[in-house]
């Protein structure tokens, strides 16, 4: 046998023994948290940079850690020293999973307020059309279009569903024409609208598995979350500059 084909042999080997023992600690990690009765499912468990730890990532982006024999579960961050620098690497995998759940709703099942000339960034935007915060920053959505940014609204009735919020959103999402809705419904008129199938308690359970509690809360493209207000200058350059 060639040397080239004996490396080959070993690589093949080792890769294979490996991918063995990551099933065999996911198995015995979804074993050991089952015991822990978790609220929120578990959607994947693979190896994390540090040896020997196991990335868990809970549905809707959350991330624990757990040793190969299950026997120790922690939450917390995990920081990578790189160049002297130290990178967040649980709140980079957090960012990720939320990034893939906002960006993966439909369009059309969100207000939008596009960019004007070129689409730079865009932002998504958990709104509670009688929350004064959400009115102010309602405002300044014109100022974010004419930077380049696309505004994407999500329904979040901040007193739960069946609250005042939740039928005027409810009214909003089964409107004709909901950019005109949400308008008046933040100047304060009151608009009618039939009954229909609509995203608000699904868009209020999604923004609840991500930790959204209060509204405006601003999702940047890459799954940063920045709760409350913040004025049209601050969000196009935290938009921009996400990646």
């Amino acid at each position: 046998m060639r040397l080239t084909q004996i490396f080959a042999a070993a690589a093949l080997a080792l890769v294979s023994s490996l991918a063995l023992a990551d099933d065999t600690a996911e198995q015995t990690i979804r074993k050991s948290l089952e015991s822990l009765q978790l609220e929120t499912p578990v959607e994947s468990i693979s190896a994390s940079p540090l040896a020997g730890l196991y990335e868990v990532k809970l549905k809707g982006s959350r991330v624990l850690y757990a040793s190969a024999d299950g026997q120790f579960v922690m939450q917390g961050y995990l920081f990578q020293l790189k160049d002297g620098k130290p990178v967040n690497l649980t709140e980079k995998a957090e960012r990720l999973g939320v990034s893939k759940l906002i960006n993966g709703i439909p369009v059309a099942e969100t207000v939008v307020y596009p960019a004007i000339g070129e689409t730079k960034s865009h932002i998504t935007v958990f709104t509670d059309t009688t929350c004064p915060y959400c009115h102010k920053l309602h405002a300044e959505v014109p100022a974010l279009n004419k930077m380049g940014i696309e505004v994407r609204y999500v329904a979040f009735p901040r007193q739960g569903l069946g609250s005042p919020g939740d039928e005027q959103l409810q009214a909003v999402w089964c409107s004709a024409d909901k950019k005109a809705a949400m308008d008046k419904m933040v100047e304060g008129d009151d608009i009618k609208a039939a009954k229909c199938a609509n995203p608000v308690s699904k868009q209020f359970a999604l923004g609840q598995s991500i930790g959204v509690n209060g509204t405006p809360a601003i999702v940047l493209a890459d799954g940063q979350v920045i709760p409350g207000y913040q004025p049209a200058a601050q969000v196009a350059k935290l938009a921009l500059s996400a990646k």
